[in-house]
């Protein structure tokens, strides 16, 4: 069952790339006391990922925090080292944290994953955005199979 308006998110965790290596981030250290935007994309450097998907939240991360979010993290179905090098050719900076769900772990507690073995990514998260307020879910956004739209980050700052 997908995560909906109003209910509290999993606990889980991720792992990021940071000055000392990859470490994880627990769910409560990403979203205790803070409005943050959780947008997941099927892999890193994935054409729509790529080319539309992160540069949109990395292009509009100043009008989130304008509007009272703490934190923008991109999650994907990828390991630390992907995520961390597909956040460098972003250019995302401090803009958008990239969070690996390396084993699809979070995807599937969220209960948006996604199976894309046809097309040899094995299970991926759906492409989504969530707007969480101190962990529980405010917005719930999740896209049709082939499309870009209400995951987008002009569609979703419109949303806050």
């Amino acid at each position: 069952m997908a995560i909906k308006v109003g209910e509290r998110l999993p606990s889980g965790s991720f792992t990021r790339m940071t000055a000392d290596g990859p470490q994880k981030i627990t769910t409560e250290q990403l979203f205790g006391g803070k409005t943050v935007v959780l947008f997941s994309v099927p892999g890193a450097f994935t054409p729509t990922c790529d080319a539309r998907h992160l540069p949109g939240f990395v292009d509009h991360a100043d009008a989130f925090k304008a509007k009272g979010v703490d934190t923008v993290a991109c999650m994907a179905v990828n390991d630390v080292f992907v995520m961390n090098a597909w956040g460098k050719h972003a250019n995302v900076g401090d803009k958008v944290m990239m969070l690996a769900d390396g084993n699809a772990e979070y995807a599937k507690a969220l209960g948006l994953e996604l199976d894309a073995s046809g097309f040899g990514m094995g299970t991926r998260g759906q492409r989504f955005a969530i707007v969480a307020k101190d962990g529980v879910a405010t917005l719930v956004e999740v896209e049709k199979p082939g499309e870009f739209k209400v995951s987008a980050a002009d569609f979703v700052l419109s949303k806050i």
